[in-house]
């Protein structure tokens, strides 16, 4: 039988690189102590990365940048809702710029969510959740839900038709049919919008 720390390795591994956990994330493997001494080993012997408290991540590495890069936000940030058992979404400037449809970096990466409000420090940056009434929260797969945020922050025919092409090519057509069918409920400018999205290009 593979041991407590083997098990809790491979499972990092297995998400590849930049994958952001906290010791909640491998309840089912071990007893609580178990786990936070695997991990406080694996983190001594630098297989993975003590970003916060309680919050580690599988560090990615670029040699030309000097190797470790910086932790990724949206992992922490969806490590974070994991082991607190919250819904988190992207906050409109946020959604934009992780589509591309901003280049513009935001300011503070603020994500909504329906906790508490609070600011966690990550490495030399902090992660904002702002409390929004759940009812606020967008509904649907992630996509929709960055999507929509993303419009709703632009505004109508911020897209242009290059920018909806760019866009549609980051999809499937399922994820088109889905975006779709979940947009039916949101405001009918930005559904005529994402219907635009969803037929650039098309003759």
């Amino acid at each position: 039988m593979h041991s407590v720390d083997y098990k809790i390795y491979a499972r990092i591994i297995g998400h590849g690189k930049g994958y952001a956990f906290s010791n909640k994330d491998f309840a089912d493997i071990g007893a609580r102590g178990s786990i936070d001494v695997a991990l406080s080993k694996l983190a001594a012997t630098g297989q993975i990365r003590r970003i916060a408290r309680g919050l580690y991540d599988y560090p990615r590495y670029n040699a030309e940048l000097g190797g470790e890069l910086s932790p990724d936000m949206h992992q922490a940030a969806l490590a974070i809702a994991r082991s607190t058992s919250i819904r988190i979404q992207p906050s409109g400037a946020l959604a934009a710029n992780m589509l591309g449809l901003s280049t513009q970096v935001p300011a503070q990466i603020v994500y909504l969510t329906d906790g508490r409000s609070r600011k966690i420090a990550i490495g030399k940056m902090d992660i904002t959740f702002k409390h929004v009434p759940p009812g606020k929260l967008q509904q649907g797969t992630e996509i929709t839900v960055l999507v929509t945020n993303a419009i709703r922050h632009l505004g109508k025919n911020a897209i242009d038709e290059p920018s909806a092409k760019a866009l549609k090519q980051r999809f499937t057509a399922s994820d088109c049919q889905r975006l779709l069918k979940d947009a039916r409920y949101v405001e009918g400018w930005i559904y005529d919008e994402i219907r635009r999205i969803v037929s650039a290009g098309d003759k």
